[in-house]
């Protein structure tokens, strides 16, 4: 198996952050996870929350890039409708140089109401924007001469998109899909998959049951490393530490979905839909994350593990010693070669 780490960082306007969740936190988070052998580090994207979200991932992954040697540098999403797609192309071809060939570019429409809003962007039009912004990246990174595009939302007159990308033909693209239907369409594009951390083992063996079947009926080879599980995890060592743990979860799960509503490709009415197959934030959301001693925390993995998944995105935990215990103590019993630890 192989692990990486996923999330972002907050710094709030007027407020010093210096914590875990900090950008100064998160970095050190960062390099520590490229010392302890962590595959691969995601990055959200998000506008105008009020919480200080990580706004422009792809100048962040940069300056990680500088700073590390192996890592994956990937974005868990940079959001299409928002950006020009031949200025994003520009900088990702950019990041994929500098870094030499580490880049994922994991894309999605979005999904905030509060972002379309801000924008100015109608909803209505998130896929038909994705759709064509995606046309336009690939093919400013693959067009070897100068051509124009006139479409319904963007026009390029005589463009050739520089830098070249080192991967050939381009960096691995990325979206994250939660319903069947859009594993299936998802698995048809030759995109990979992200794997939302809110939903339970049940309905996370379902999602890579309908992609192993979506594969099959496009005869797409099932390769488990273009699918990446994201979790919450928390390393406990005590039944007070383990009931914190799961409250500190709850609460945040609870206020996410209270301030931004529905997950992605959820419907919501009169307020958030969560379908039963989620972990639902007002349940046991120990169910959805990875809580408890380094022992629990291994068998959850096994679980994943056995349901086929060889890729996990590890949400950034609270504190670095977590990532320590669990390069230490969990990841060497799934990886052929212990990796590398203090």
């Amino acid at each position: 198996m192989k692990f990486g780490v996923f999330g972002g960082a907050v710094a709030k306007r007027g407020d010093a952050t210096a914590d875990s969740q900090g950008y100064k936190g998160m970095l050190d988070m960062a390099l520590e996870a490229e010392d302890l052998g962590f595959h691969s580090i995601f990055l959200v994207e998000h506008h105008f929350s009020g919480s200080g979200q990580i706004s422009a991932s792809l100048n962040l992954l940069t300056y990680i890039a500088a700073l590390t040697k192996n890592m994956r540098l990937g974005t868990a999403v940079t959001v299409l409708p928002w950006h020009n797609p031949v200025l994003i192309a520009e900088q990702a071809a950019t990041l994929d140089l500098l870094s030499g060939g580490r880049l994922d570019f994991g894309v999605g429409k979005g999904y905030r109401d509060v972002e379309f809003d801000a924008f100015c962007v109608p909803k209505e039009e998130a896929l038909p924007r994705y759709e064509e912004s995606v046309d336009l990246i690939v093919k400013s990174w693959v067009s070897e001469e100068r051509f124009s595009h006139e479409g319904r939302f963007w026009n390029f007159k005589d463009i050739v998109v520089e830098p070249p990308c080192i991967q050939k033909p381009h960096p691995p693209l990325w979206t994250a899909a939660g319903t069947d239907e859009s594993i299936t369409r998802v698995a048809g594009t030759g995109f990979n998959l992200l794997l939302d951390h809110f939903g339970s083992p049940q309905r996370t063996k379902e999602r890579l049951d309908v992609w192993r079947t979506a594969c099959k009926q496009v005869d797409r080879p099932f390769n488990p490393m273009e699918v990446a599980l994201a979790r919450g995890m928390t390393i406990t060592t005590s039944d007070a530490e383990y009931e914190a743990a799961v409250e500190q979860r709850l609460k945040r799960v609870s206020s996410m979905f209270k301030s931004y509503g529905a997950l992605p490709g959820l419907e919501k009415k009169d307020g958030p839909v969560q379908p039963e197959t989620y972990a639902d934030a007002n349940l046991a959301m120990e169910d959805a994350a990875i809580i408890g001693s380094p022992e629990q925390v291994a068998a959850r993995v096994r679980q994943f593990r056995d349901m086929g998944f060889e890729y996990m995105l590890i949400l950034f935990p609270d504190d670095i010693e977590t990532l320590r215990i669990f390069a230490r103590e969990i990841m060497p019993e799934f990886q052929e070669s212990p990796a590398a630890v203090r």
